[in-house]
Order: structure tokens, then sequence, then C-alpha cells
């Protein structure tokens, strides 16, 4: 062994020794250091020492991917140029089994808390919680976050870009915020707050504060790149002032999520790299995966699930579409990569990258197959009843990528970009949806870098590896509430020997009943649905009957990909692996399975009331605080002020340009605009000006009742329960100036991200008419609005 090895080992043995355990964060406050007497000439002065964190303890930055697959990056045998991940995991380590919970919230809990997502109350997605403990996405004091953690032991903290672990009621103006980011440890925050978000017209926070992009997309606006500025800006005004203090940097952009939104100019690269469709994408990448050795020689690629369509068995028309959805795919992974080398150059370029330990998640879940078999289906308009078909989303072929478009993929890429493994997104059961890329990079303190590290490991092992590195011995009480252990094991000891055993035998997964256990080696696990299904045919998910699941058995030991089912052959073994699940399960409150529909309802600042009032002012409330008035009979009031002159501009506004509502004044004239899905614009609009001075406004939906129970059957139940025909009217200081039929009123899509506003319409246009925030001229007093 060399000089410096034997250094590197002698520092990583002494690392696994690991800290003392802390007793209680935040540390009592020290003694007084001065002197008191009677006079000041007698006395000696002394100011509190602030926590300091220990000597030598690294900067650390923690970027976390949305809907990456294993095989999606070029790093590990993808077909997305990836050259900045490429340098880092040249500096460093690629584990290739690493492993997340299968979908958002859930992998960012566990990722940021070292414990299983179900013990921090997400147990699904943020968006479903339901009223149980591992479900209610109520962030439990037991579960300190890292940031406070490392707060507490003297470091700077910040968080950047997707968040969504917050209650959705609780993401109000009024909060509560001790659930934001700024109430779990991060003294900073900007980014946004819920599952997704346009990438170039976004919903932000600073904060707790809703904040606008201060660029529209035509100026150059893009999410991430306005994210990685932040970023640097932020470590910029830190190391003004505190450049001797270490740092935690979490950044977590909207990419790859839906909706897929890209410059064209990335796009371009990839025009025609995609011809070859899903079944050969995949069978390259694997022979790439193999070269790179990121999965062992051994290995074996799966075959292709039961119901996605071969890409011979496709039209000329539907493999032109699919094959211009990868190109943008693959183009929002590749900008995604040069915007995150931008951020990790400004610290090098800073001097720190030799202290600085950069662990980079490739992906919270496996790819996405939640655009559907074709790509049409999107999280919110699927859900209520609407998706494009092929030719239409052929004539919008330009759009895809820009901000006219919300667009996904369709499923069989998903496949392909989580080579070898079957299936992807959602599926606890199988590591397609499981398994994602990690790289580690700290410069002088990995052995052998740009080797492959194949220790099991799972995304709450962050937490611990972190608190080793920096010699943070974890807390027994924060804040005087006493701490759940750890779950997660420290990675610290594989950073110098790539042999050593991995500490993370056992570990369960589940997501929407699919399930899965791993323990030494061995995984059993239960699918229940195909991804793609879960919006086109959401009762499978939310069936019963879980005792009549088929497990299947894998000795992942020998079968890298899950290419062989041992269930028929072992059932003993089976049956073992299914205890431990069970086992597992009731630990952590696994149980009930998919609880969904609640049983109560969700909390909500607008359940059981029927009279909502909005004073001057009012702006960017989400749809969780506001009155669904969608397939309802209601009535909209307004009350303004046009003495200042003539007025223009938005009076209040729902959603955006994928659906919501707006009243407005164009020309003089006053406009109410219902916009389905951006698909269907029906207007009002007055047959007279808008009088100078204060003026009541009313706008009236009554739902036509005489719907025919055939005109129903041609609708879904959810489009049906969401959106209604009726008739509209529009009146001026009581006189009617406006009535129309409305085909199809609700079904706002976008609104679910998109605000409620007062005097302007932030985010997107909910009408073509205008363009955002098209701000009112005048004073709009008071908004009012009526169930019926």
């Amino acid at each position: 062994m060399s000089l410096p090895e034997t250094f590197l080992a002698l520092w990583i043995a002494s690392l696994s020794a690991g800290p003392a355990i802390a007793d209680e964060l935040p540390k009592p406050t020290a003694p007084f250091r001065g002197k008191i007497a009677d006079t000041r000439e007698q006395s000696v002065a002394a100011f509190p020492t602030p926590p300091q964190a220990p000597k030598g303890a690294p900067n650390v930055v923690l970027i976390l991917l949305d809907d990456v697959g294993f095989a999606a990056s070029a790093t590990f045998g993808g077909p997305a140029s990836t050259p900045q991940l490429d340098r880092l995991a040249a500096d460093g380590l690629r584990y290739n089994q690493f492993h997340t919970t299968a979908i958002c919230s859930p992998t960012r809990a566990a990722l940021l808390t070292g414990r299983n997502h179900h013990q921090t109350g997400f147990g699904n997605l943020a968006d479903v919680a339901t009223g149980y403990p591992a479900y209610n996405s109520v962030w439990p004091k037991e579960t300190a976050s890292i940031a406070q953690i490392l707060r507490l032991n003297g470091y700077s903290t910040a968080a950047f870009g997707k968040w969504h672990n917050t209650p959705s009621w609780e993401i109000t103006p009024a909060g509560p915020f001790d659930r934001w980011p700024t109430g779990l440890g991060f003294e900073y925050y900007y980014g946004f707050m819920f599952g997704e978000t346009s990438q170039w017209e976004p919903q932000l926070y600073r904060n707790t504060v809703a904040v606008e992009p201060l660029k529209k997309p035509e100026q150059g606006y893009h999410l991430t790149t306005d994210l990685v500025d932040d970023a640097i800006h932020w470590l910029h005004q830190h190391d003004a002032v505190a450049s001797e203090k270490p740092f935690f940097l979490y950044f977590a952009p909207g990419a790859t999520h839906a909706p897929l939104h890209v410059p064209k100019d990335w796009i371009a690269k990839y025009e025609g790299k995609f011809g070859q469709g899903w079944d050969k994408l995949r069978e390259e990448s694997f022979r790439r995966q193999k070269a790179l050795g990121v999965v062992p020689a051994n290995a074996e690629l799966t075959p292709r699930p039961d119901g996605l369509p071969a890409w011979d068995s496709l039209s000329a028309e539907q493999k032109k579409l699919y094959a211009r959805q990868m190109e943008v795919y693959a183009a929002f992974l590749s900008h995604t990569d040069d915007e995150i080398g931008r951020l990790l150059k400004s610290i090098r370029d800073a001097g720190k990258a030799e202290n600085t330990l950069v662990l980079y998640v490739v992906g919270d879940n496996g790819g996405s197959a939640e655009g559907g078999l074709t790509g049409s289906e999107s999280n919110f308009a699927t859900l209520q009843g609407a998706k494009d078909d092929v030719p239409e989303m052929l004539s919008h072929l330009s759009d895809l990528g820009s901000p006219l478009y919300d667009n996904h993929y369709a499923a069989g890429w998903s496949w392909a970009t989580t080579a070898p493994f079957p299936w992807m997104k959602q599926v606890a059961s199988h590591f397609g949806g499981t398994r994602n890329p990690l790289v580690v990079s700290w410069t002088g303190h990995v052995q052998k870098p740009e080797s492959v590290r194949a220790q099991f490991s799972h995304v709450n092992d962050i937490a611990p590896t972190i608190y080793e590195a920096a010699g943070i011995g974890f807390p027994e009480k924060v804040d005087g509430v006493a701490q759940t252990p750890l779950e997660g094991k420290s990675l610290v000891a594989s950073f110098a020997d790539p042999t050593v055993k991995s500490q993370h035998t056992t570990q369960y997964f589940e997501i929407f009943g699919n399930r899965a256990i791993y323990k030494d080696g061995w995984v059993a696990g239960a699918r229940r649905y195909a991804p793609w299904e879960l919006f086109s045919d959401i009762t499978k998910v939310f069936r019963g009957g879980f005792e009549g699941d088929r497990w299947e058995l894998y000795n992942v030991a020998d079968d890298f990909s899950e290419a062989h089912d041992l269930a028929g052959k072992l059932p003993e073994k089976l049956q073992e692996l299914k205890g431990e699940f069970d086992k597992e399960a009731r630990r952590n409150g696994v149980y009930p399975l998919v609880p969904i529909p609640a049983p109560a309802a969700t909390p909500s600042p607008v359940v059981g009331k029927t009279h909502f009032a909005y004073l001057s002012g009012v702006e960017r409330l989400p749809a969780y605080a506001i009155p669904e008035v969608g397939a309802r009979s209601h009535r909209l009031t307004a009350d303004v002020d046009t003495s200042n002159g003539s007025a223009e501009g938005v009076i209040v506004a729902r959603g955006g340009r994928y659906g919501g509502y707006s009243l407005f004044v164009k020309d003089g004239k006053l406009v109410y605009e219902s916009n389905t899905f951006g698909k269907v614009h029906e207007t009002l609009a007055s047959s007279r000006p808008l009088p100078k001075g204060k003026s009541h406004i009313a706008f009236e939906f009554d739902v036509d009742r005489s719907l025919t129970e055939s005109a129903k059957g041609s609708l879904s139940p959810a489009l049906v329960s969401k959106s209604r025909p009726g008739t509209a009217t529009l009146s001026i200081d009581g006189v009617e100036v406006a009535r129309a039929h409305f085909s199809q009123f609700g079904s706002f899509g976008s609104s679910i991200t998109e605000p409620f506003d007062l005097g302007k319409d932030s985010g997107s246009p909910v009408s073509n008419a205008y363009e955002s925030p098209f701000a009112f001229t005048g004073n709009v007093e008071k908004v009012e609005i009526d169930l019926k």
C-alpha cells in the first residue's frame, strides 16, 4: 500500500469508528467565558460562541434529479449525453446498487431524514395524503432532517428546486410554515412546493413568500437555469461573509419530471437519434452498461413487460411522434447536466472543491410511465377524462418542449431507460422502479476514482453518510423531542474499500401496494398494476384483494437484473421473505396498504364552506385553498373601481395555459373565459364597455340539470364529476350584459398547480387574449364566490 493510500485508510478507519452519539440539539448555552465583577474595569466581556462544525468538516452538496431511469444518462450507459456527470464520476465513485422508494415525495423524505418513508409520514405522495400516521404527509418532529442537524452543528444550509414534502393544505400564505423547508432546517429556500411545475412559467417561492420569475420564456428564462443562478448567488453571498463556515446545499430541480420543457437548441442535438425505437435503444444501452462496468458481466437484459407494444408494431405516425418525445426527454436531461455542471464549476472556481462532498442521486425513481402508452396522459388532465390522440399530438410536434405544450413521453421510453431491469416508476416491487444511479465525489477522500461500488444501499443511507463524513454525532433529541433512530447505514467505509460488505442487509419497499423485501441478497416482490394504468384506470391501483397478489422471488446476489423468478422452485424461501416483509411493514407502519381514498377528508381551508370573500391584493392561492367551482352552480362577484381612467387587465383568474378561468377587461369590454385543458376556450363578452368608476360585476353559472344519461355516457365518470355544461351569465351593476351556454365548465387541469389571483394572472395565462400577468389598471376591491 502506498503512503497516500495508507493515510487514506487510516482516515477512513477513524471515521468508521463513528462519532459519539450527541445527547441533544440544540446544544445547551455554553457557560459565560468572561468575568463579571462590580465594575467594568474589573470585568471581562465575552460573547456566546455559536455552534461550530467539527474541524475539517466538508461542505456537502446533495443533488437529486426527478424521474430518471437507471439507463437514461450516458454515465450509466444511457442515450442522454451527461459530460458533467461523467466528470464527477471520473473524480469519484459510481454506485450501481443504490435504491430509492419508486416515487417522488417518499424518496425525498427518506433522503432528507435517513429513515424509511413511512416513518416520516410519506408512505405515498404528499398530494394523496390520508389520515394514518404513515400516510398523512405531516413530517414528524421525531425525524429531524439533515438540514436541521447540520445547522445546529454549525453549518449554513440552503435548498433549491422541488420540495414536495409539505402537507398540501399548509401551502398557503397563512402557513403554518414549520413543515416548509425553512421550518425544517434550511435557512434559505428557492423553488416550487408541489410535485411539478412548468419549467417556463413556474410557481416559485423564496423562503415562504410566493415570487415570480424575473424573465419570460421568450427572454431566455428556464427554471433549471434560474435555480442554478440562485444557488450560485447564495454561495457567493455565503462566502463573502462566512467562507470558513461549511455549507449544506440541497439541489433538486424539477428536471426531468413532466412537463418535459427544454430549449429548442438542446432538442436539436438529438434530432433523428431515436428512430430505432425503445426495444433497440434498450439493447444498445445494455451493451454500453457492460462496457462501462455499471452492470456485471453476467447480467441479463429482461424482456418487455406485457402491455407495452413492440416498436416494430407501431405505425409510421406513432414512431414519428414517439421518437420526437424521446428527443425532447434526452435534451432535457442533457440540459440539466450542463446546468448542474455550472453549479459545481462555481464551487471549483471558489477553491472549495477539495473539501466538498458531492452526493448526486440520478433520479428519485425509475423512468416515468405516467405519460401512458402514447405519452398523452398528464397527471391532472387524464384523471379528469381528457387526453390527446396521436394525430392531435402530431399536429403539435414542433410545440413539444415549449411553453405551449404540457408534454410527456410514451411509456415504452420509461422502460427503455431503466435497462436492464423490468418495470419503472411506481413499481416498488422491482428494481426498475427503485434502482437509481448514485455518484459520490470527494476529492482526495476516495480510493480508486472512476470505479464502481456494488454495495447494496438505499436513499436513507445518505444522511448517516453525511453525518459520519462531517464527524457529527446523531442526536438522541432535537428541540426536546426524542428522535426515531436512523434506518440507513453510512457508505463512508466503501469510499476507500471497494470490497467492504454492505451494512444495509434488509430493506422493504412499498408504494401504492406494489411491494418488496430485500434481505441478504434475496428479493421477494408483488406487483399489482402497470404504472401506465395509474391515470387511465385508477381503479386497478385502489382495488383490494392483497391476499391474492402473486409474489416473485429473485436471488439478486447472482441475478443482477431480476431476470429469473424462483418463486415456483423455492416456495419456502419465498414464504420466509414474505414473513420478513410483514415484520418490516408492521415495524414501519406500512399497513393499511393503499389507504386511498381516505376514510376521512383531508384537512382543507375550504371544506364545509359555501361563501368565500377575497379582498384587494390576494394572490397566488393554490388550488387546495380555494373553492372548487367545476361542475357546480355558483356565483362570482367582483367590486372594482376604475375611477383613475379606462381599465384593462385581469380582475380574477384561476389556473393557467392548460386550464382555468379568467374574468378580465380587454379593449374596454368585460370578458369571462373558461379554459378546459387548453383545448376548449368558451367566452362571455359584454355588449358595452365597463363604465368608469365603481362597478359591481357578477358571473353566474347554472349547471345544466337536463344532462341526459346518454350524454353522460359519452364522458368519463371523472369528467362528469369535474365538468358539466350549463348557462353562464355576466352582469354589471345588476344589468345582464352577456349570456351563453358553456358546453363544458370545469376540469381546469393545470389549475391544480397554477394559482388563484386578484388583479392579475400570475404564472401562465388562462386566456390567449393576453399575456401574463396582464395586471388590472383599476382597483379590485373585493371578489366573492358563493357555491349553490
